[in-house]
């Protein structure tokens, strides 16, 4: 069956690989869409340490059931439309025990430590599948990193009494800002980019600002600062910013990650007794609040996406997307 294969940095291209063999218990899966993300481009880039070679990347999937297997509960039923949690759990590490699978010590995430959905059909234990009915192929393919910026919501402990402040409004930003303004919270969205900032907006933001000014920052907060500040956009600079500019006893989540050391001024740490807090990938409870609020149609779907291709213009799109990272928001891949 036909793959997208990222044979190596900078070189991928449509192939062939084996049909799965479905294990008992697993969902056989005709894949239909897949979304491309930042690390999908890092992979293509030779930029993210996780990933080896070859490799068949994608994990942002919008698939149909084709055969429910041996032991699969009777609601997987072939034909219905379904999206995925990419990630592996072990039940044994710290982060399983403590009930935080999303964090397992020993992950393998889809598409990067192991071949993932860019190709016709893949095979996947019941458990990882999610139901979501009356969701398009499009909004499927937009469940799992919205899921990220949720799951930051909920690391941040954010509700209707807080303003929240989200730094950085790619997708998994824009997830941050919905998910914080799904939880009733005021949302003040910053980035440098008018076209993101227009689409935070849209996803729930109340506020904008056009690169982090601390003056405004504190105009809008009566000069307390934000209550949660949720960092999304990886650089050291705005992750010394996000301690800077928090509130007293406020909190500061961390999504991505600085590619370099970061210093800072511990003072802050304990002089604003604050609480510091990484957000890794999403629980289930962050897909099913994402497939309701996606079911109000209220996101703005069609403006988050720069181009739709077809499996063969993949490899193009991954070079263009490349040569200018700043003209992308949100590829999808048509595959069947």
């Amino acid at each position: 069956m036909k793959a997208l294969i990222l044979h190596e940095p900078g070189q991928i291209g449509l192939g062939e690989t084996a049909a799965p063999h479905p294990a008992p218990g697993d969902v056989l899966l005709r894949v239909k869409m897949v979304g491309l993300c930042g690390t999908d481009l890092n992979s293509y880039r030779g930029k993210n340490p996780l990933v080896s070679y070859p490799r068949i990347p994608g994990h942002e999937i919008s698939a149909e059931i084709v055969d429910p297997g041996a032991g699969v509960p009777p609601q997987f039923t072939a034909g219905l439309p379904v999206t995925l949690s990419p990630y592996t759990a072990c039940g044994r590490c710290a982060s399983c025990l403590r009930n935080r699978p999303n964090a397992c010590q020993f992950n393998e995430t889809l598409g990067v430590q192991r071949d993932g959905a860019l190709t016709e059909y893949i095979a996947v234990p019941w458990q990882k599948l999610l139901l979501a009915p009356g969701l398009s192929p499009q909004e499927l393919c937009l469940v799992e990193p919205l899921t990220v910026g949720f799951h930051a919501a909920a690391r941040g402990r954010v509700t209707a009494t807080d303003t929240v402040a989200v730094l950085g409004c790619g997708a998994v930003g824009l997830g941050a800002v919905a998910g914080a303004a799904e939880r009733g919270a005021r949302v003040i969205a910053v980035d440098l980019d008018d076209a993101k900032l227009a689409l935070a907006r849209q996803a729930g933001a109340t506020h904008t600002l056009k690169g982090l000014d601390s003056a405004q920052l504190k105009d809008l907060t009566n000069g307390l600062g934000p209550d949660v500040i949720i960092e999304a956009i990886g650089l050291p600079q705005t992750f010394r910013a996000a301690v800077e500019e928090v509130a007293f006893t406020g909190r500061v989540v961390y999504i991505g990650y600085a590619k370099e050391p970061v210093a800072y001024e511990t003072r802050l740490f304990v002089q604003k007794e604050l609480d510091i807090l990484g957000s890794r990938n999403a629980l289930v409870e962050d897909f099913a609040a994402v497939i309701t609020m996606l079911a109000k149609r209220t996101f703005p779907l069609s403006a988050l996406i720069s181009r739709v291709v077809s499996l063969p213009e993949a490899p193009q799109a991954f070079a263009d997307w490349a040569a200018n990272p700043a003209a992308t928001s949100k590829i999808l891949v048509t595959v069947s």
